[in-house]
């Protein structure tokens, strides 16, 4: 019964797909999942080096169930690319061109990158552990950690791939699942977008960009153009007004959404993005999407260099290898921008190297990094923002219903994070000197921000 009950769904997906959703073409639909699956598959198998059927059973196909019957998909080793299809709608293919990692394929295949030499630049932050796991040695802690990893019986699965809790500078202690170790690069979502504030804030921190001045975005230029009035912190808080979906919730009718197309379909994101006409005037309604984010990104490629090696090159010598981020991969669009609101990869131990950033107000090894005051800045509410939005960071700095239940149940007041879909957090908390860093392929309610929230709590409580 279950399973003719599953094919009767799949079927009932179809249709809506062949239908189409308001003037939303069908064509589009299906394209932006099956570049969904082939997207994330590569990533998956060539950047982070894992099971091709595990990933896919774990963390693509509950996104696709009940439609999951209609897509197919094929990883070819050899010439390092995925192809997905569905239901003989769509067709999409994804190739892994390092050190960039995967891309989606359009028209035409991608030109060969000549990337120069790479030249890694010293770090400033010291090493905060020996390459081996760290194993808790206090029994609160240790505790603390398995009761992350703790499955749930039947779906939805939380699947904890890791946990790293840093004080004072150390990693205290650590926790992989198998398969997953310290090297691992773990795809962080929407945490991107924290990564995203910090290259921002090392162009501010030059003097080469304000975030209360108009984004420098050309196609914007034209006289009368009312977008003209969007600053870089209306981008980085949510609040642009640009009339281009949504990217807080996902679902099945995700791929309906043009956020959620400009991601899977569009060689040039940034271009898709700034075509985008209002729907509210800059800076009076939050909506989450990730346009935003990439228009940010197009700025800080803009003012890398404006190609695929300069932008890379930026990102590495400005931050990744400044703060020792040994195992990180930024990927790219076709046209060479970052994807920054959602397409970076790390290992846990990087992602939290990243949260270190943040607590010492940009000041890391005694040189500054951020502007002073970026971090309160960064952390500081959003007026309308659900949950509790700062400019690029999830924060618990403010009085919403959501702020006050992960407060209640013991993540401190001044604590904010980064955080992406499916169970991906960097937890920042300035007073106690600690980040805690948690990825997964979590398809419980909310991104299992339940478990997010004890974790802290028992880690908090264990450090007291």
């Amino acid at each position: 019964m279950q399973k003719r009950i599953a094919f009767a769904l799949a079927f009932a997906c179809l249709g809506l797909l062949l239908t189409g959703c308001g003037s939303l073409a069908p064509s589009r639909a299906a394209k932006t999942a099956t570049g969904m699956v082939s997207h994330q598959l590569c990533s998956a198998v060539f950047v982070s080096g894992l099971d091709a059927q595990d990933f896919y059973r774990e963390a693509i196909e509950p996104m696709l169930s009940p439609a999951a019957l209609l897509f197919s998909h094929q990883v070819d080793r050899q010439h390092a690319e995925v192809t997905t299809t569905v239901a003989g709608l769509a067709e999409s293919r994804a190739i892994y061109r390092p050190p960039l990692g995967c891309v989606l394929v359009h028209d035409a295949s991608p030109s060969t990158l000549v990337m120069p030499p790479a030249s890694v630049a010293a770090s400033i932050l010291p090493p905060i552990a020996r390459h081996d796991v760290v194993s808790p040695t206090d029994p609160a802690l240790k505790a603390a950690i398995e009761r992350a990893f703790e499955e749930t019986g039947s779906a939805p699965h939380r699947w904890t791939k890791a946990v790293v809790v840093v004080h004072n500078g150390r990693v205290l202690a650590e926790r992989y699942a198998a398969g997953y170790g310290v090297d691992t690069p773990l795809a962080g979502w929407s945490a991107t977008k924290s990564v995203t504030n910090a290259l921002i804030g090392i162009l501010v921190q030059q003097g080469r960009l304000k975030v209360t001045e108009p984004a420098p975005i050309a196609a914007w230029a034209g006289a009368g153009d009312p977008r003209q009035a969007i600053t870089v912190d209306h981008l980085l808080r949510q609040t642009s007004g640009l009339d281009i979906g949504q990217s807080l919730t996902s679902s099945a009718l995700s791929m309906f959404d043009p956020s959620a197309q400009m991601l899977f379909i569009e060689p040039d994101m940034a271009a898709f993005a700034e075509r985008a006409p209002l729907n509210a005037v800059p800076g009076e309604k939050w909506n989450y999407t990730d346009a935003n984010t990439l228009l940010l990104s197009r700025i800080i490629r803009d003012q890398a260099g404006g190609d695929a090696a300069a932008v890379h090159a930026f990102m590495h010598r400005e931050l990744f290898d400044r703060l020792g981020m040994e195992h990180v991969t930024m990927q790219q669009d076709g046209s060479g921008t970052a994807i920054g609101s959602s397409h970076m990869l790390a290992s846990a131990r990087d992602w939290a190297r990243l949260g270190m950033l943040y607590l010492d107000d940009g000041v890391v090894g005694g040189q500054r990094v951020l502007p002073s005051g970026w971090i309160d800045y960064s952390a500081s509410p959003t007026r309308g923002a659900e949950f509790g939005y700062g400019a690029g960071f999830w924060t618990n700095r403010g009085n919403g219903l959501w702020v006050q239940r992960r407060v209640q149940g013991g993540m401190p007041a001044d604590s904010f994070m980064a955080m992406g879909n499916f169970g991906q957090y960097v937890v920042i908390i300035p007073s106690r000197h600690l980040v805690i860093a948690r990825f997964g392929n979590s398809h419980t309610p909310m991104g299992d921000i339940q478990t997010v929230i004890r974790l802290v709590a028992d880690v908090t409580a264990a450090l007291k």
